[in-house]
């Protein structure tokens, strides 16, 4: 199970893709200055719309990438009728421009959550396609689709590189290298471009920004703020959000008092369970304990968690218990869409004389 939910986790954040640069089906000549789309938060990919076309270029596929992608899509050619996409956060996108239809392979489908493409996959009209580390290409090829999303760490997928001589259109996603939880769910515009959705998009995405920050402003009246301790260990080692971090940010716009908010990183913290026992004995509220659905559960992974305050009180929250029919976590799948809802659920579990008639969405307290 340990191992499972960790493979979930890395799904989630950082995945595979192909090795080249895709180049247009067509060749595209460019008479004229295209117009760039403006974008609030993520700088990993760009618009640039031109009377004839549309430009899509990727230019932070993974963290630190000298690699840029451009991709250009003829109007006759859009909406793309047949996708297939590599990661559950590409779901909700899908969802949310009711385009979901068009999805007909993903790999590894009981981790799919939502109830509306649970019911495509029921009724087969999404093919199974086998592990993301070891993709099924011949039941890919067969599907035909007209663009397959993924995403990774270095570039280097034979599959995709087997897809794209196929003649078959391989495209980065990295809303997991943003810095911002905003700027991640941005890339559902990246979506509305291959779907002829823009307008629908901007909306949309307008909407989960008003909501955060309205949110964030609620918090913002509070005078206490409670202490929180975050992550768990694996093997010897305790790991929790980095004060940089999208994942410290959401504590943050929370106005609480995260215990490691001075740090100034982007990734995770590696600590020994010494140095956090000694921070956070005390804490208030213990979110997020790695993948751990019980207090039982994490009593007998440490005997020494239950000698926190947050364990003895049971103030422990997690998403883990948030699933769907087949066991995929929901916060997996939805969270990068929709951080107004995560932010809400951390604003009402720290501050729960906030946000009336607000129920928790991902998070439920461990029992």
């Amino acid at each position: 199970m340990e191992k499972i939910y960790r493979l979930l986790i890395i799904i989630a954040f950082i995945n595979f893709i192909y090795s080249c640069k895709n180049e247009p089906k067509t060749q595209i000549t460019e008479n004229k200055k295209g117009e760039k789309v403006e974008l609030k938060y993520a700088q990993g990919f760009s618009i640039t719309k031109f009377d004839t076309h549309t430009t899509l270029e990727i230019s932070s596929p993974w963290p630190n990438s000298e690699l840029s992608f451009k991709h250009e899509f003829l109007k006759e050619n859009l909406p793309v009728k047949k996708i297939v996409v590599t990661s559950t956060t590409h779901i909700p996108a899908l969802e949310l421009l009711e385009v979901e239809q068009a999805l007909v392979g993903f790999p590894g489908t009981d981790y799919i959550s939502s109830k509306k493409t649970r019911a495509l996959i029921d009724n087969d009209h999404v093919r199974e396609l086998g592990k993301n580390e070891g993709i099924n290409t011949e039941v890919l090829l067969e599907l035909q689709p007209d663009v397959v999303i993924g995403f990774g760490v270095d570039g280097t997928n034979k599959t995709f590189e087997t897809l794209k001589k196929s003649g078959i259109e391989v495209i980065y996603n990295g809303d997991w290298v943003e810095s911002s939880a905003l700027a991640k769910a941005e890339w559902i515009k990246f979506f509305g471009v291959l779907f002829n959705k823009e307008t629908k998009a901007d909306s949309i995405f307008n909407t989960i920004e008003a909501n955060y920050l309205e949110a964030k402003k609620i918090a913002k009246s509070v005078t206490n703020q409670p202490s929180i301790l975050s992550g768990a260990m694996h093997k010897d080692v305790w790991y929790l959000p980095n004060g940089a971090s999208p994942e410290a940010q959401f504590l943050k716009d929370a106005n609480v008092n995260y215990l490691w908010k001075d740090t100034n990183s982007k990734g995770s913290l590696a600590l020994s369970f010494e140095s956090v026992f000694e921070k956070a004995i005390d804490a208030d509220i213990w979110l997020s304990p790695s993948y751990y659905t019980s207090l039982s559960q994490l009593e007998e992974a440490n005997s020494h968690y239950n000698k926190f305050s947050a364990f003895k009180n049971k103030n422990v929250y997690s998403f883990s218990n948030t699933t769907g029919a087949t066991g995929g976590v929901l916060y997996y799948e939805l969270g990068t869409a929709r951080p107004d809802l995560v932010l809400k659920d951390i604003i009402k579990i720290c501050h729960p004389h906030l946000l009336d008639n607000y129920q928790p969405y991902f998070f439920q307290a461990l029992e």
